[in-house]
Parts: C-alpha cells; structure tokens; sequence
C-alpha cells in the first residue's frame, strides 16, 4: 500500500514540474510588443552598411529579456521585392526560428519553405543586434513579412566555445 502513495507522489511531482516548465518554455517570458515600441521599428542594412527604416504596417511581434533569439515578428510592407533586392543586403542561409504555437502569424516552418523555394527573399535587417545574432527579415512578393534573430556564425563558434572565426569582433567577457 505504501508503495501506491510513493509512486503516485513522484508521478503527480513529475506532472506538476513538468506543466511548470512547459508553460515558462512556452508563456511565461513572452511579452507581446506594441506597435509604436522602438522594437517595432523595423529596419534593413543597405549595401552601403547603413540600418535605413522601412515602411511597416500590422506589426505584431513578441520578444523575450530571457534569450536574444525569441524575437518574432510579423507585418506587411508596401515595398516591391525588386526594388529591395537592388538597395538592402540579402541573408544567405535563413532559418527562421519556431514561435510558440499562440503566436499564429508566424509559421517557421512555412517560411523556411518558401526561402528554400525562392518565394520569398530573406534581408539582413540589423548586424549583431546582440553579440553572435543578426536582425534577419524575410520578405514576400505581395508584401507579407517576417522578422526573427538568428545566431551569426561569430555566434555559432563562440557559443560552442570556440575562438571566433577570422574577421569576427572580440567575444564579451563571458563568453
């Protein structure tokens, strides 16, 4: 009888820890961004190695203090393919990164696709916005876009330990 009420403990202990950190993985450090916030401003790297503000509409992004890489936004932008692949600096090797499943606009998956596929070309929107993570965007010809960070390959190197590739900055202290 004794053994019934042990395991029915570390089972329901098992059950409770594992709800806890399925809703901090999930919920518990996402902040949804306002439209008007600095975050919401969304920005491509010119191929003279200037961050230019680009026309956006419908923004909805979500970001986390937690991790440098649970950014995600979605908006659309009046701005032709054509014209932005003449003037801002394309992203070689774009994947975008999953967003938890309540934040709908935004399908990784889907996206990932359709880079692959030539359906939609992705930008380099900021350089290092965090030491090892690009600012990337992938954009649609009829004006969706995406925006996620994603780890560089000065990142990838360092955060694997590591020294940073040739033509890298310096890592910061603890790295």
């Amino acid at each position: 009888m004794n053994g019934k009420f042990i395991v029915g403990g570390i089972v329901l202990t098992a059950i409770v820890f594992g709800a806890g950190l399925y809703y901090s993985q999930v919920y518990a450090y996402y902040e949804k961004l306002d439209a008007s916030a600095p975050e919401a401003t969304v920005q491509l790297m010119t191929f003279d190695g200037v961050a230019e503000d680009i026309l956006a509409s419908d923004y909805q992004g979500i970001d986390a203090d937690t991790s440098p890489i649970r950014y995600r936004a979605c908006f659309t932008t009046p701005l032709s393919t054509a014209m932005m692949t003449e003037t801002f600096v394309p992203y070689e090797n774009a994947e975008p990164l999953i967003a938890p499943s309540w934040f709908e606009c935004f399908d990784a998956e889907q996206i990932g696709a359709d880079l692959e596929k030539g359906n939609a070309v992705a930008f380099l929107g900021a350089q290092t916005v965090h030491y090892g993570v690009d600012s990337v965007i992938a954009v649609y010809p009829d004006g969706r876009a995406y925006s996620w960070h994603q780890i560089n390959p000065c990142g990838a190197a360092v955060f694997d330990g590591e020294p940073a590739p040739t033509g890298c900055p310096a890592a910061p202290q603890g790295q």
